[in-house]
């Protein structure tokens, strides 16, 4: 019998020795070890040793035709190798090219980036990041994001001679990515000096700080934060002495939040505010109905762009990878409950659908709950279904949709994740008791165990999944960014009056040109209103096409 093994061949051949001598062959290879990057056949590899059978009475050897074969089988692992490369590649599975992990590992400097100054090649070290050394991977990340952000690049050519954003320095709290890296130092070319941290403690792809880092940008941000880190970061990005912001870029509204509370003469100078999601957008309108807010903010959220191509095509994709790098799970027949059925619900249900998923969706609103009948799926409230589903989906914007309650009643394997912005939205704080114990499977993915022996896979601590756990569409986050940029622009450079202390929608002219920037990609030819026609509709016929109460 003869197994092939790389470019040689084993052969395995009826022995005649004692058994001690089949142990002293296992015994010699055991000690081999296999690295993460090994490339290794191990079906093959198995089916070699399974040749040799462990009872007695037939005892095989394994014989190499010359000692070039001998050096080739060297290279592969024995079973306690394979059980190295398996958690390899379980890990590996999570952690390699993505924002679940960047490329930092385990043998990484575990000490905290607080606690170490670092410099990056010009000698400066105003920045935070996990190691400034990694900048030259981060490079390549931004690099690859630019190919598919080509209308982000575009703006930057286009207006970066008139630096527009002159005199502007922006505080910004995004996720900290290769795409919003593209964003930022657009805003650099655009003249802005800029400050940055993270909006969420697991999101940051730690060679891009570096590389944003060794650019010049000031960033505060690493991933695997402690609440402690979080905000010291955002204050650090604020109070730098010699320097004060005047324009805020957020994601979610912490920023916002601690300059409004621990910087109030700073805030009251801010000459506008760009928000992007639907938790700071939330916080922005509960400031400005209580007469709070004192400087002109910039909805973005709720824009065209974001709504319909951030919200819907972002999430329908994104999902899937972050559920399935983090637990492998086939969704063929699988009971899913969707909580929110707004452009994030709808994207994500699509995409579970579309593989064969059971899907139920949870609802407040009778217009979404209206949309998700006629959509196909069935509408119930989650306590009706909590025994039976095996996947749990917030996206909400709103707190403890799921409840203690509910976690108890939940099966053994159910998967629980959130989707929506903030970590609220699952009761995740009532789940740190002594009677529950928390088991760390891999990264981002935690069992926690019930007395009675059940099990609940919960994903990155109720935090954003994909971008927590998986990476996100490159070209659907430059339509973001793009919006951003323009919105940061309009508000720096508007006249005296024309904001006031309030929050703004995006205007829909600039809504459609952000979409125009984005049509060369697929080759798209508008077709152009006559002037009857643009009379007929009562339009201009370059736009806006739309009212600005659309959505």
């Amino acid at each position: 019998m003869s197994d092939s093994v790389g470019d040689g061949k084993l052969e395995v051949k009826q022995a005649s020795k004692e058994v001690k001598e089949s142990e002293n062959v296992a015994e010699k290879y055991s000690a081999m070890t296999v690295s993460k990057n090994s490339d290794v056949n191990v079906g093959e590899l198995s089916a070699a040793f399974t040749a040799v059978p462990t009872h007695k009475s037939v005892k095989k050897q394994i014989q190499f035709a010359n000692q070039e074969e001998k050096q080739e089988f060297s290279k592969f692992p024995t079973k306690a190798g394979r059980r190295s490369l398996s958690r390899s590649i379980s890990q590996s599975s999570t952690d390699s090219y993505s924002s679940a992990a960047s490329y930092t590992d385990s043998s990484d400097d575990e000490t905290s980036p607080r606690d170490r100054t670092q410099l990056n090649s010009k000698g400066a070290s105003d920045f935070c990041v996990k190691n400034v050394k990694q900048a030259e991977f981060g490079r390549r990340e931004i690099e690859i994001a630019e190919q598919d952000m080509s209308a982000l690049i575009s703006l930057r050519k286009r207006a970066q001679g008139e630096k527009p954003l002159a005199g502007a320095k922006i505080v910004g709290c995004t996720h900290i990515t290769a795409q919003t890296a593209v964003l930022i130092e657009t805003l650099v070319a655009l003249g802005a000096e800029c400050r940055w941290t993270a909006c969420n403690i697991y999101s940051t792809q730690n060679e891009v700080a570096a590389a944003l880092s060794e650019s010049g940008v000031a960033v505060f941000a690493w991933k695997g934060e402690s609440e402690d880190d979080f905000w010291w970061c955002i204050d650090r990005c604020v109070n730098k002495e010699g320097w004060e912001a005047n324009m805020i870029l957020d994601d979610g509204g912490d920023l916002t939040h601690w300059v409004y509370k621990k910087y109030p003469n700073v805030f009251k100078k801010i000459r506008g505010i760009v928000e992007e999601s639907v938790t700071g957008v939330h916080r922005l309108y509960q400031l400005s109905k209580a007469s709070k807010l004192t400087v002109p903010a910039m909805n973005v959220n709720d824009s065209v762009t974001k709504q319909k191509f951030d919200n819907l095509y972002c999430c329908r994709e994104s999902i899937l990878d972050g559920l399935k790098r983090t637990t492998d799970v086939m969704f063929g027949g699988k009971q899913v409950v969707v909580c929110g059925y707004g452009e994030v619900g709808k994207g994500c249900c699509t995409a579970l659908k579309a593989l064969g998923a059971i899907v139920c969706i949870t609802e407040i609103d009778p217009i979404c709950a209206l949309q998700a009948c006629m959509d196909g799926f069935r509408v119930v409230k989650l306590n009706e279904v909590i025994r039976q589903v095996d996947v749990i989906i917030t996206c909400t914007g709103n707190k403890n949709v799921v409840t203690r309650d509910q976690l108890d009643r939940m099966k053994n394997g159910c998967i629980v994740c959130n989707m929506g912005h903030s970590n609220t939205e699952i009761d995740v704080a009532s789940l740190r008791t002594p009677e529950l114990t928390w088991e760390r499977v891999r990264s981002q993915v935690d069992h926690v165990i019930w007395p009675d022996g059940k099990r609940v896979v919960l994903l990155a601590e109720g935090r954003l999944l994909n971008l927590s756990c998986s990476t996100v569409p490159t070209f659907v986050l430059s339509i973001t960014a793009t919006t951003q940029a323009l919105a940061l622009i309009e508000l720096y450079n508007a006249p005296d009056g024309r904001y006031k202390q309030d929050v703004y929608l995006l205007p829909k002219k600039m809504d459609e040109y952000v979409a125009s920037l984005h049509l060369p990609t697929f080759d798209a030819h508008l077709t152009e209103l006559s002037d009857e026609q643009a009379k007929y509709l009562g339009l201009n016929k370059n736009g806006p096409f739309k009212p600005n109460y659309y959505r």
